[in-house]
């Protein structure tokens, strides 16, 4: 019987994972399935129940079920417990449920693998304080920056995450004013982007070393990465990457094989351009 995976979230209709996990599967001669699944708002917990009392084997999860996600796992990675939101579930042969979180993973594939983006002994900027943020910290602070700082537009927020990380490495929050050296890494952890908008960033935070980094992608550069390359950024880089890449990290957590990312990216990039 072919085995089941799918997407959930609401809204799904411009997930690009099947289409990345159908490469996956074709590349590594794979017998399975993935597909998009919307899911009402308040159906999450049946609608994964559901999913694995079928041929489902594994669930990647995306916006707004990632906590939901967490909570309802019956086991958790240790990088997904430390981010407290799951994008990846598998279905465990004793038939419980294992929660992990892949997309900091995915992020440091892709700068260090794709981008040739150093972070180990580098100081890093991270604007946002959301989930997208809280997962990739622990994978980041893994690679062993000299610094990272968080800003966000609530100072608390950025304050209450550097404190809940504090102690896998050196990590602080600071207020967008409070901002004067540039950084070798930026990371923009926010959705601004989307609608055109940017954080209240001073143009100082930006070198010609620095590394800039948006999370969102689309067909033309987003307004953040725009700012950046007008104010001459050594790198430019939008999130394309880590969506791939996060996704390969799931598709060797439930196959037990590593797919070919790299190949992938670039067909992936070329339907977006396309689009």
């Amino acid at each position: 019987m072919t085995d089941l995976y799918a997407v959930m979230g609401n809204p799904i209709n411009h997930s690009k994972s099947p289409s990345i996990h159908a490469q996956f599967a074709e590349q590594a001669k794979q017998d399975l399935v993935y597909s998009a699944m919307l899911v009402p708002k308040e159906g999450f917990e049946p609608a994964v129940k559901d999913f694995f009392k079928g041929s489902g084997k594994g669930l990647n999860i995306t916006v707004p079920f990632k906590e939901q996600a967490f909570q309802l796992a019956t086991a958790l990675t240790p990088r997904a417990q430390t981010a407290q939101a799951v994008n990846t579930l598998v279905l465990q042969e004793d038939g419980s449920i294992l929660g992990d979180n892949t997309d900091g993973a995915g992020l440091v594939r892709d700068l260090v693998m794709n981008q040739h983006v150093e972070i180990t002994g580098k100081r890093i900027l991270v604007i946002g304080a959301g989930g997208a943020v809280r997962g990739i910290l622990q994978p980041f602070l893994e690679q062993d920056p000299e610094h990272i700082v968080i800003v966000n537009r609530t100072f608390e927020k950025a304050q209450l995450l550097a404190d809940s990380f504090k102690d896998l490495g050196s990590i602080e929050a600071k207020a967008f004013d409070e901002l004067t050296e540039a950084f070798d890494v930026i990371i923009n952890g926010t959705s601004a982007s989307l609608a055109g908008e940017l954080p209240p960033l001073p143009e100082s935070v930006v070198a010609t070393h620095t590394a800039v980094y948006d999370m969102m992608y689309a067909k033309e550069l987003t307004p953040f990465l725009v700012w950046a390359q007008n104010l001459g950024a050594n790198k430019i880089i939008d999130g394309l990457g880590m969506l791939v890449e996060q996704a390969a990290v799931s598709f060797e957590i439930w196959r037990g094989v590593k797919p070919d990312s790299v190949s992938v990216l670039s067909s992936m990039r070329k339907q977006l351009q396309g689009m």
